[in-house]
């Protein structure tokens, strides 16, 4: 066997175990259990592997299987054999997504998800780096009178090692793109920080150093090297973080001023907001958001890697790879969902998805 440690593109030939080439295997969606599929996957071959496994006992998925086991212990273990393989398979650069619900059992909400979460990180060569909650911005509506809509769910985020892929910069760029055309006009509120400096309590040597500075970061401005900016200035504005050490309070009560420089990016935050998907002619019972799963392919592959998705349902997860530029492997054990997804990926237009 040959295993795939790097590669550059698609003529780089990699082989399972039982000789078949991994490189025929790939833009295919295949019809197969997930866990008898993935055991002739070889090792440290996938960039990226993004799944929503069926949820305990909430729907007929029509293929038996996971999902169906009589208890929550059965059904997170079945998961562990699939997560186990996935750790395996994927690259000591890349990430595992699992997607989970939740669910009720005897008025009590079990926390599966964080269940299996925890029990995944016994295999001690994953580290769970971030849970990134989808919230829905049209929950089902339950007719619950003593209990809140659910309305969340996590996407856990594991990796092998500190090398992970990770483009910061690519995740939900289209919102960096929205708040620098809203911020293009803040510099000009620069100038008012002189007459607040003129009218402080700072020494001549500080309200001097603190102009010098201030011209600076104005300059920075006008560059495009940042896009605005704020500054605290000693006796006016609050210490930050309640006054607590820390070096924006130290320079402040040292200096007399302190200057906050902003990019115009948006906060990266572990939080999307999407809505249910809701696709026209999809019979699949779960479909997640296309628009979620596109920006975690940006933030955790490459262009050109491999994207694999053991439970490939209607096929969101090859549709967000193919869109990006990479290459997928689908995993689908009921038939007509593997017809359904090979459908979806076949008319998809390689357009990006955007929510605001």
């Amino acid at each position: 066997m040959e295993n795939l440690q790097a590669y550059g593109n698609l003529a780089t030939r990699i082989y399972c175990d039982d000789g078949l080439n991994v490189n025929e295997l790939l833009n295919k969606v295949h019809c197969s259990d997930a866990l008898s599929f993935l055991k002739k996957v070889p090792n440290n071959s996938m960039d990226l592997i993004i799944t929503s496994p069926p949820y305990y006992q909430q729907r007929d998925y029509g293929g038996g299987g996971i999902g169906n086991e009589v208890t929550e212990d059965e059904y997170i273990n079945n998961l562990l054999l699939i997560f186990n393989e996935c750790s395996r398979v994927v690259k000591t650069t890349g990430a595992i997504v699992f997607n989970l619900g939740d669910k009720y059992i005897n008025g009590n909400l079990s926390l599966i998800p964080y269940k299996f979460a925890l029990k995944a990180l016994e295999n001690k060569k994953i580290s769970l780096i971030n849970q990134i909650t989808w919230a829905k911005t049209n929950p089902t509506p339950r007719q619950e009178n003593r209990k809140l809509i659910q309305s969340t769910e996590p996407f856990f985020v594991f990796v092998k090692t500190k090398d992970y892929c990770f483009k910061l910069k690519e995740y939900l760029s289209h919102l960096d793109r929205r708040n620098k055309k809203a911020t293009s006009n803040f510099s000009k509120i620069g100038r008012k920080y002189f007459e607040i400096i003129n009218q402080s309590n700072l020494t001549l040597e500080e309200k001097e150093n603190a102009k010098r500075d201030l011209e600076k970061v104005i300059e920075e401005v006008r560059l495009g090297k940042i896009e605005s900016f704020r500054m605290k200035i000693r006796g006016i504005h609050k210490e930050a973080y309640g006054g607590m050490e820390g070096g924006r309070n130290n320079q402040i009560r040292s200096n007399g001023f302190t200057i906050i420089k902003i990019t115009g990016n948006a906060m990266k935050k572990d939080l999307i907001e999407s809505p249910v998907e809701i696709t026209k002619g999809n019979k699949h019972t779960a479909v997640y958001p296309l628009y979620i799963i596109q920006e975690l392919v940006k933030l955790l592959s490459n262009n050109g890697g491999i994207v694999l998705d053991p439970f490939c349902g209607s096929g969101t997860t090859c549709v967000a790879a193919k869109n990006l530029g990479r290459n997928y492997l689908g995993i689908e054990i009921n038939p007509e969902y593997v017809a359904l997804s090979e459908k979806r990926i076949n008319e998809t237009d390689n357009y990006e998805e955007f929510f605001l």
